[in-house]
């Protein structure tokens, strides 16, 4: 997922706010189960260096939790928010778990 429109269209689907990062959810109804993932960090949150580090816990726990508590068939992008560089990585995951099972209601 990379293309800028995938990711407005993401925004209008489903949210899950969390204090470490919003989880955005979009069914594409395209036929196609793949399940793609974007994520995006904004400046807000500090400098390139924090970003980065911040990105890479999303997709740790991307590639932890998606494989079997994703939706099939839809969007996902993770939002990095201020307090999730400080927060612990197992909080974050129990986070993570708990955003996939609202939107999966």
């Amino acid at each position: 997922m990379a293309v800028r429109r995938d990711f407005l269209a993401a925004n209008a689907g489903k949210r899950a706010p969390m204090p470490g990062f919003v989880l955005l959810v979009r069914d594409r109804d395209d036929g196609d189960a793949t399940m793609r993932i974007g994520y995006t960090v904004t400046k807000k949150i500090g400098n390139a260096v924090v970003r980065n580090r911040m990105k890479r816990r999303l997709r740790a726990l991307a590639r932890d939790l998606l494989p079997e508590s994703g939706i099939r068939g839809a969007d996902h992008v993770l939002i990095g928010r201020n307090g999730g560089i400080e927060r612990d990585f197992a909080q974050l995951r129990t986070d993570l778990a708990k955003a996939l099972q609202k939107i999966a209601r």
